[in-house]
Protein backbone atom coordinates (compact mmCIF):
# COMPACT_ATOMS: atom_id res chain seq x y z
CA UNK A 1 0.00 0.00 0.00
CA UNK A 2 1.16 3.63 -1.33
CA UNK A 3 0.17 6.33 1.66
CA UNK A 4 -0.55 9.65 -0.55
CA UNK A 5 -1.09 12.96 0.62
CA UNK A 6 -3.76 15.42 -0.55
CA UNK A 7 -5.01 18.57 -0.12
CA UNK A 8 -8.26 20.26 -1.35
CA UNK A 9 -10.32 22.83 -0.26
CA UNK A 10 -13.77 21.97 1.68
CA UNK A 11 -16.56 22.77 -1.34
CA UNK A 12 -18.79 20.73 -3.42
CA UNK A 13 -16.23 20.20 -6.22
CA UNK A 14 -14.18 18.00 -4.08
CA UNK A 15 -17.03 15.65 -3.05
CA UNK A 16 -16.02 12.66 -5.74
CA UNK A 17 -13.09 12.42 -4.16
CA UNK A 18 -14.46 11.74 -0.81
CA UNK A 19 -17.10 9.46 -2.35
CA UNK A 20 -14.02 7.55 -3.67
CA UNK A 21 -12.00 7.38 -0.35
CA UNK A 22 -15.42 6.16 1.12
CA UNK A 23 -16.26 3.35 -1.64
CA UNK A 24 -12.53 1.67 -1.33
CA UNK A 25 -11.50 2.92 -4.82
CA UNK A 26 -7.99 3.73 -4.27
CA UNK A 27 -7.74 1.18 -1.72
CA UNK A 28 -8.26 -1.05 -4.75
CA UNK A 29 -5.25 -0.10 -6.14
CA UNK A 30 -3.33 -0.02 -2.98
CA UNK A 31 -3.00 3.49 -2.51
CA UNK A 32 -3.90 5.00 1.16
CA UNK A 33 -5.05 8.27 0.17
CA UNK A 34 -4.99 10.90 2.86
CA UNK A 35 -7.37 13.74 2.58
CA UNK A 36 -6.51 17.54 4.28
CA UNK A 37 -9.28 20.31 3.90
CA UNK A 38 -7.59 23.10 3.09
CA UNK A 39 -10.09 25.83 4.04
CA UNK A 40 -7.39 28.36 3.36
CA UNK A 41 -7.33 28.01 -0.26
CA UNK A 42 -4.72 27.73 -2.98
CA UNK A 43 -2.28 30.03 -1.29
CA UNK A 44 -1.93 27.57 1.72
CA UNK A 45 -1.64 24.91 -0.32
CA UNK A 46 1.23 25.94 -3.09
CA UNK A 47 2.86 26.04 0.50
CA UNK A 48 1.93 22.63 1.50
CA UNK A 49 3.52 20.80 -1.95
CA UNK A 50 6.66 23.16 -1.21
CA UNK A 51 7.45 21.93 2.08
CA UNK A 52 5.99 18.63 1.29
CA UNK A 53 3.17 18.58 3.86
CA UNK A 54 1.02 17.43 0.53
CA UNK A 55 2.10 15.04 -2.02
CA UNK A 56 -1.01 16.21 -4.06
CA UNK A 57 -3.06 19.15 -4.48
CA UNK A 58 -6.49 19.53 -6.24
CA UNK A 59 -6.10 23.52 -6.81
CA UNK A 60 -6.84 26.58 -8.66
CA UNK A 61 -5.43 26.70 -12.24
CA UNK A 62 -3.91 30.09 -12.08
CA UNK A 63 -2.70 30.13 -8.54
CA UNK A 64 -0.56 26.73 -9.24
CA UNK A 65 0.72 27.87 -12.70
CA UNK A 66 1.95 31.14 -10.64
CA UNK A 67 3.87 29.44 -7.65
CA UNK A 68 4.92 26.69 -10.23
CA UNK A 69 6.99 29.61 -12.61
CA UNK A 70 7.89 30.92 -9.06
CA UNK A 71 9.89 28.13 -8.17
CA UNK A 72 7.38 25.08 -7.03
CA UNK A 73 8.67 21.71 -7.67
CA UNK A 74 5.49 20.12 -8.78
CA UNK A 75 3.87 19.83 -12.15
CA UNK A 76 0.05 19.41 -13.40
CA UNK A 77 -0.96 16.66 -14.14
CA UNK A 78 -4.71 16.59 -15.32
CA UNK A 79 -7.31 19.16 -15.43
CA UNK A 80 -9.71 18.68 -12.58
CA UNK A 81 -12.72 20.99 -13.05
CA UNK A 82 -13.39 21.91 -16.65
CA UNK A 83 -15.80 24.54 -16.15
CA UNK A 84 -15.06 28.32 -14.93
CA UNK A 85 -15.04 28.94 -11.43
CA UNK A 86 -17.89 32.05 -10.47
CA UNK A 87 -16.53 34.15 -7.98
CA UNK A 88 -18.73 35.93 -6.49
CA UNK A 89 -17.78 39.72 -6.02
CA UNK A 90 -19.11 40.62 -2.20
CA UNK A 91 -19.72 43.26 -0.12
CA UNK A 92 -20.95 43.60 4.21
CA UNK A 93 -24.98 43.35 3.70
CA UNK A 94 -25.15 46.94 5.15
CA UNK A 95 -22.22 48.35 3.08
CA UNK A 96 -22.70 51.39 1.37
CA UNK A 97 -21.24 50.22 -2.16
CA UNK A 98 -24.55 48.86 -4.55
CA UNK A 99 -22.50 48.91 -7.58
CA UNK A 100 -18.82 47.09 -8.44
CA UNK A 101 -18.13 50.66 -9.94
CA UNK A 102 -18.24 51.79 -6.34
CA UNK A 103 -15.30 49.10 -5.43
CA UNK A 104 -12.72 50.83 -7.45
CA UNK A 105 -9.77 51.70 -5.27
CA UNK A 106 -11.46 50.23 -2.32
CA UNK A 107 -9.12 47.07 0.12
CA UNK A 108 -9.98 43.38 -1.01
CA UNK A 109 -10.11 41.00 1.53
CA UNK A 110 -7.70 37.91 0.39
CA UNK A 111 -6.97 34.47 2.14
CA UNK A 112 -3.40 34.93 1.66
CA UNK A 113 -1.22 36.15 -1.06
CA UNK A 114 -0.78 34.30 -3.78
CA UNK A 115 -4.41 33.02 -3.58
CA UNK A 116 -7.03 32.67 -6.15
CA UNK A 117 -8.69 35.23 -3.96
CA UNK A 118 -5.90 37.78 -4.63
CA UNK A 119 -4.96 36.84 -8.50
CA UNK A 120 -9.01 37.29 -9.39
CA UNK A 121 -8.61 40.51 -7.88
CA UNK A 122 -6.43 41.32 -10.25
CA UNK A 123 -8.49 39.99 -13.01
CA UNK A 124 -11.62 41.54 -12.29
CA UNK A 125 -9.82 45.05 -12.02
CA UNK A 126 -8.25 44.56 -15.37
CA UNK A 127 -11.48 43.54 -16.56
CA UNK A 128 -13.19 47.15 -15.09
CA UNK A 129 -10.07 48.21 -16.41
CA UNK A 130 -9.01 49.71 -12.96
CA UNK A 131 -5.48 50.43 -12.47
CA UNK A 132 -4.36 47.44 -11.07
CA UNK A 133 -1.19 48.71 -9.04
CA UNK A 134 -3.58 50.70 -6.86
CA UNK A 135 -5.45 46.93 -5.46
CA UNK A 136 -5.08 47.27 -1.80
CA UNK A 137 -5.36 43.87 0.14
CA UNK A 138 -6.73 42.68 3.74
CA UNK A 139 -5.24 38.84 4.39
CA UNK A 140 -8.14 37.23 5.90
CA UNK A 141 -7.18 33.39 5.80
CA UNK A 142 -10.67 31.94 5.87
CA UNK A 143 -14.14 32.45 4.47
CA UNK A 144 -14.85 33.40 8.45
CA UNK A 145 -11.64 36.11 8.42
CA UNK A 146 -13.76 37.77 5.61
CA UNK A 147 -16.81 37.89 7.49
CA UNK A 148 -15.17 39.85 10.35
CA UNK A 149 -13.28 42.14 7.68
CA UNK A 150 -16.44 42.74 5.90
CA UNK A 151 -18.25 43.50 8.95
CA UNK A 152 -15.30 45.40 10.74
CA UNK A 153 -14.63 47.26 8.03
CA UNK A 154 -10.98 46.53 7.46
CA UNK A 155 -11.45 45.29 4.25
CA UNK A 156 -14.76 46.60 1.60
CA UNK A 157 -15.08 43.64 -0.60
CA UNK A 158 -14.56 39.94 -0.72
CA UNK A 159 -14.27 37.44 -3.60
CA UNK A 160 -15.15 33.59 -3.15
CA UNK A 161 -16.80 30.62 -4.92
CA UNK A 162 -20.43 32.03 -5.91
CA UNK A 163 -22.28 28.99 -4.51
CA UNK A 164 -20.08 28.22 -1.29
CA UNK A 165 -20.70 31.89 -0.04
CA UNK A 166 -24.39 32.36 -1.02
CA UNK A 167 -25.18 31.17 2.55
CA UNK A 168 -23.76 34.21 3.81
CA UNK A 169 -26.13 36.37 1.50
CA UNK A 170 -29.14 34.40 2.56
CA UNK A 171 -28.58 34.84 6.14
CA UNK A 172 -27.79 38.94 5.22
CA UNK A 173 -24.25 38.73 5.99
CA UNK A 174 -22.97 39.61 3.19
CA UNK A 175 -24.68 41.34 -0.43
CA UNK A 176 -23.10 40.10 -4.18
CA UNK A 177 -22.47 43.02 -6.21
CA UNK A 178 -21.43 40.90 -9.02
CA UNK A 179 -19.88 37.62 -10.99
CA UNK A 180 -16.20 37.33 -12.34
CA UNK A 181 -15.95 33.90 -14.25
CA UNK A 182 -12.38 32.46 -14.44
CA UNK A 183 -11.68 32.84 -18.25
CA UNK A 184 -10.07 29.50 -17.74
CA UNK A 185 -11.01 25.80 -16.72
CA UNK A 186 -10.63 26.62 -12.90
CA UNK A 187 -9.34 23.14 -10.71
CA UNK A 188 -6.31 21.19 -11.56
CA UNK A 189 -4.54 17.83 -10.40
CA UNK A 190 -0.89 19.08 -9.19
CA UNK A 191 1.88 16.72 -8.00
CA UNK A 192 5.77 17.44 -6.38
CA UNK A 193 8.13 15.93 -8.33
CA UNK A 194 9.83 13.91 -6.11
CA UNK A 195 6.36 12.04 -5.89
CA UNK A 196 6.01 12.04 -9.95
CA UNK A 197 10.18 10.88 -10.02
CA UNK A 198 8.99 8.10 -7.31
CA UNK A 199 5.62 7.05 -8.19
CA UNK A 200 4.68 7.67 -11.61
CA UNK A 201 2.37 4.21 -11.84
CA UNK A 202 0.70 5.01 -8.54
CA UNK A 203 0.17 8.94 -9.83
CA UNK A 204 -1.62 7.23 -12.95
CA UNK A 205 -3.64 4.78 -10.97
CA UNK A 206 -4.67 8.00 -9.00
CA UNK A 207 -6.24 9.53 -12.14
CA UNK A 208 -7.25 6.82 -13.39
CA UNK A 209 -9.48 5.89 -10.56
CA UNK A 210 -10.63 9.88 -9.49
CA UNK A 211 -12.12 10.13 -13.65
CA UNK A 212 -13.86 6.96 -13.17
CA UNK A 213 -15.64 8.81 -9.74
CA UNK A 214 -16.23 12.02 -11.83
CA UNK A 215 -17.18 10.48 -15.25
CA UNK A 216 -20.63 9.61 -13.46
CA UNK A 217 -20.49 11.50 -10.43
CA UNK A 218 -24.00 13.83 -11.87
CA UNK A 219 -25.66 10.69 -12.34
CA UNK A 220 -25.74 9.12 -9.08
CA UNK A 221 -28.58 8.65 -7.58
CA UNK A 222 -30.20 12.02 -5.50
CA UNK A 223 -26.59 13.57 -5.49
CA UNK A 224 -28.12 17.00 -5.90
CA UNK A 225 -29.54 16.43 -2.18
CA UNK A 226 -25.86 14.89 -1.10
CA UNK A 227 -24.71 17.75 -1.74
CA UNK A 228 -26.64 20.00 -0.28
CA UNK A 229 -26.73 18.40 3.12
CA UNK A 230 -22.85 18.13 3.21
CA UNK A 231 -22.11 21.69 2.10
CA UNK A 232 -25.26 23.75 3.41
CA UNK A 233 -26.67 24.70 0.30
CA UNK A 234 -30.44 24.60 -0.61
CA UNK A 235 -31.12 22.15 -3.24
CA UNK A 236 -32.41 24.91 -6.07
CA UNK A 237 -28.82 26.55 -5.74
CA UNK A 238 -26.98 23.02 -6.06
CA UNK A 239 -29.22 22.44 -8.66
CA UNK A 240 -28.15 25.05 -10.97
CA UNK A 241 -24.08 24.64 -9.67
CA UNK A 242 -24.93 21.38 -11.33
CA UNK A 243 -25.57 22.42 -14.31
CA UNK A 244 -22.84 24.78 -14.68
CA UNK A 245 -19.77 22.27 -13.24
CA UNK A 246 -18.41 20.22 -15.95
CA UNK A 247 -14.98 17.97 -14.77
CA UNK A 248 -12.68 16.70 -16.84
CA UNK A 249 -10.66 13.66 -17.45
CA UNK A 250 -8.07 15.49 -19.59
CA UNK A 251 -4.67 17.08 -19.74
CA UNK A 252 -3.96 20.48 -19.27
CA UNK A 253 -3.84 21.72 -23.48
CA UNK A 254 -1.07 24.00 -24.28
CA UNK A 255 -3.15 26.45 -25.80
CA UNK A 256 -5.17 27.07 -21.71
CA UNK A 257 -1.75 26.72 -20.20
CA UNK A 258 -0.81 30.04 -22.71
CA UNK A 259 -4.08 31.96 -22.02
CA UNK A 260 -3.37 31.35 -18.47
CA UNK A 261 -0.07 32.68 -18.33
CA UNK A 262 -0.57 35.74 -20.86
CA UNK A 263 -2.90 36.98 -18.45
CA UNK A 264 -1.20 36.29 -15.17
CA UNK A 265 1.89 38.12 -17.41
CA UNK A 266 -0.03 40.93 -18.65
CA UNK A 267 -1.40 41.71 -14.80
CA UNK A 268 2.45 41.45 -13.77
CA UNK A 269 1.54 38.45 -11.60
CA UNK A 270 4.27 36.70 -13.14
CA UNK A 271 7.26 37.73 -14.47
CA UNK A 272 7.99 35.44 -16.95
CA UNK A 273 6.56 32.65 -19.11
CA UNK A 274 7.08 28.88 -18.51
CA UNK A 275 7.28 26.31 -20.88
CA UNK A 276 4.58 23.42 -21.00
CA UNK A 277 7.33 20.89 -19.97
CA UNK A 278 8.25 22.92 -16.55
CA UNK A 279 4.59 23.44 -15.93
CA UNK A 280 2.78 20.16 -16.90
CA UNK A 281 3.68 16.44 -17.06
CA UNK A 282 1.68 13.12 -18.71
CA UNK A 283 1.47 10.08 -16.75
Amino acid sequence: MTTLKIAGVPEHFNLPWHLAIENGAFEKENIDLQWTDVPEGTGKMCQMLRSGETDVAVILTEGIVKDIVAGNPSKIVQVYVESPLIWGIHVAANSNYKTLADLENKKVAISRLGSGSQLMAYVNAHNQAWETDKLQFEIVNTIDGAVTALTNGTADYFMWERFMTKPLVDQGIFRKVADCPTPWPCFVIAVRDKVLEQNPEIISKLLHTINQTTKGFKAITAIDKTLASNYNQKIEDIQEWLSLTEWSQKQLSQKTLNDVQNHLFELKIIEKIGTFDEIVRTV
